[in-house]
């Protein structure tokens, strides 16, 4: 398999993200002291097309910036990281999206979201990048820009045979024409409860008959591949292109120390979707992101704390 194969096409946000670390999350009305502050580069999409750049993906982001010092930092980050960028849009009144992000001392975290220039991304923007779409193996989108856009890059992803992996969060209602113009959902259990109109998830421990059942809603909701994250339980992949014995697969969590779960979620999209564009099945995909989810929880920040394709398949083997 091939680890530079295919084309990913990243659609949507970036985002500089303040971040202060304290021993435990705010109360509501809560004034508590913070244990150091950091600057650093963001956004879901952006953090996305830098994990699967550094996992061996070809990667170009679509996406608006401000024209300031936090849309230069944006773009040298993502860039550093070898992704192409050169459809990414830089506004003149807008200023560059922003998320407050508090950790605590568990690695665990809570985060509000800004979206200044993001705002901005339009359907045109989508069709300005057609280019990039054309060949394109992946097509990686999630919902911190407009649903609009998000549909009309979908539809360009489709349109160029490309596996369109959509991340529901934030958790948004969506229209019926996005799932199905979308191949494969990625949710946490939260989310896809959500999608499924408050279905009761199965337990960390169930079967996977009880996961089964959840395939079925899936399907019946136009989403016949997904991948429900668990978070310190691992994940269930429900595929129901896979062959008998095999629409359910659980994958074991990875474990580590966490220091800084912010972007870990990113870190997994971004490698699902490198795999994918590598030729992987949906399985492997999502055990291969496990791995590099849990390394990226291993150090504070982003995008900075990235693994790359060696670090992955070093824990992988043990060694």
């Amino acid at each position: 398999m091939n680890p530079r194969a295919g084309r990913i096409v990243v659609v949507g946000s970036l985002n500089a993200d303040l971040t202060i670390y304290t021993q435990r999350l705010p109360r509501p009305g809560e004034t508590l002291h913070g244990e150091g502050f950091t600057v650093n580069p963001g956004g879901k999409s952006a953090n996305q097309a830098v994990a699967a750049s550094r996992l061996g993906g070809r990667v170009s982001l679509v996406g608006a910036v401000g024209r300031d010092a936090n849309g230069d930092m944006l773009l040298d980050s993502v860039a550093a990281a070898g992704v192409d960028v050169s459809r990414v849009r830089r506004t003149e009144d807008v200023e560059t999206g922003v998320a407050v992000v508090t950790v605590d001392a568990h690695g665990e975290n809570s985060i509000v979201i800004s979206a200044g220039a993001n705002g901005t991304l339009a359907p045109d923007d989508v069709a300005a990048a057609r280019d990039v779409f054309d060949g394109a193996a992946v097509v990686c989108l999630c919902l911190e820009v407009g649903l609009e856009t998000v549909q009309a890059a979908a539809r360009a992803g489709r349109g160029a045979g490309a596996t369109v992996l959509l991340n529901l969060s934030p958790i948004a209602q969506i229209p019926q024409g996005l799932a199905e113009a979308s191949d494969v959902l990625l949710v946490n259990s939260h989310e896809a409860s959500q999608f499924l109109d408050d279905a009761d998830m199965p337990g960390p421990g169930a079967d996977a008959a009880a996961w089964e059942q959840v395939r079925l809603q899936f399907a019946a909701h136009g989403m016949g591949r997904a991948v429900v994250t668990l978070g310190a339980h691992g994940s269930v992949v429900l595929d129901s292109d896979a062959g008998e014995g095999r629409r359910v697969t659980r994958i074991a969590p990875t474990k580590v120390d966490a220091v800084d779960t912010t972007g870990a979620g990113d870190a997994f999209t971004g490698a699902l979707a490198a795999r994918l564009a590598a030729g992987g099945t949906l399985a492997e995909a999502a055990a291969f992101a496990s791995v590099a989810a849990a390394l990226a929880a291993t150090r504070k920040g982003t995008q900075a704390a990235y693994p790359r394709l060696d670090d992955v398949q070093r824990l992988r083997s043990g060694a």
